[in-house]
């Protein structure tokens, strides 16, 4: 059944019209039976048609529900679980597991790896990219996040110590820094790990809204020891200024503006601005989306320690057989 919040006037003959039954529980909301998504679907479109639409809540209730407790959510919320209910599953499920991308210095011996979401062998296949696209627009976003995140620092272990860990976290999970980091140096603690040999990266996609906010995210995690980076400068809502303002441990020059740098005029001035603005606060500059030694050698001559990208091998479940640390 379909529980629906709040009792609106005329929604019982409009649900009775349409087919579904309707009543009214402990005078503040409705339940309707439904048999199937796609009568699901029907139910939210009729809701959707209502005044209030924006302020209506919907719970879904039976046998297959995944969630213990009620999870009331938005008609929009509901519908994108619906349409995209496999992705559901892999998230709910956690059918994913976790890559290593290597990250080179200038030497180009292996310093650390940045941990990728990735379908799990055998388990359903999925975009990346279009599972954090369905986890936001369905409310499962910091379900998604949280135990992405723990899997990447579970999967670390594999690596010596003097390892670095980039791994990625979406600001918009985390309301109270304090409370919801928790999680992230209770898993490093668990698995053994230093907490120095972390760098926690802010995810591309996500604006930027609050820099103050995001300031005190970074500094819980400085608190804890672990480092962070700011992902695709240069492009997007990573800008110089917000660069400045948060002043990383890490700056990742974005792909797009490292793609061919060694022949384009305006993207070696891009980058170079980039590169002297992080060492006036002390920012470790990291070139991404290497495929080409002639990408790596115009960086490296500009002081870019560290890089990233296919030329030095793509996201695999386990490092390569040999490599070094610092």
């Amino acid at each position: 059944m379909m529980k629906v919040r709040p009792v609106m006037p005329c929604l019982e003959n409009a649900m009775q019209g349409a087919g579904f039954h309707c009543d009214i529980m402990n005078g503040s909301e409705y339940v309707i039976p439904y048999r199937s998504r796609d009568q699901i679907l029907s139910i939210v479109d009729l809701l959707e048609e209502r005044e209030n639409a924006e302020s209506i809540t919907v719970c879904l209730k039976g046998k297959h529900r995944h969630e213990p407790a009620e999870r009331w959510v938005s008609l929009s919320q509901l519908r994108v679980r619906i349409v995209n209910h496999a992705l559901i599953n892999v998230i709910i499920n956690k059918e994913f597991c976790s890559y290593m991308q290597p990250i080179v210095n200038s030497a180009e011996h292996i310093v650390g790896f940045e941990f990728l979401l990735r379908p799990i062998p055998g388990g359903p296949c999925f975009q990346p990219h279009t599972l954090f696209e369905v986890a936001r627009g369905s409310g499962y976003h910091s379900v998604l996040d949280r135990a992405a995140l723990v899997s990447a620092i579970e999967s670390s272990r594999i690596l010596p110590d003097g390892m670095k860990r980039f791994i990625n976290f979406l600001p918009s999970t985390i309301n109270n820094p304090k409370y919801c980091l928790a999680h992230s140096f209770d898993a490093i603690q668990r698995s053994g790990l230093r907490p120095e040999d972390f760098v926690f990266e802010v995810v591309e996609t996500e604006m930027i809204r609050d820099i103050g906010h995001l300031s005190a995210i970074f500094s819980e995690y400085r608190q804890h020891g672990v480092h962070v980076a700011l992902d695709d400068v240069g492009s997007g809502f990573a800008t110089l200024e917000v660069m400045e303002r948060l002043r990383p441990d890490y700056v990742k020059i974005d792909r797009d503006l490292i793609s061919l740098c060694d022949k384009e005029r305006s993207k070696q001035e891009s980058i170079r601005e980039i590169v002297e603005k992080s060492l006036r606060f002390g920012g470790q500059v990291l070139a991404e989306g290497i495929e080409r030694r002639e990408e790596f050698e115009f960086c490296r001559g500009l002081g870019i320690g560290l890089a990233q990208g296919y030329f030095f091998g793509r996201p695999m479940p386990e490092p390569p057989p040999r490599f070094m640390a610092i």
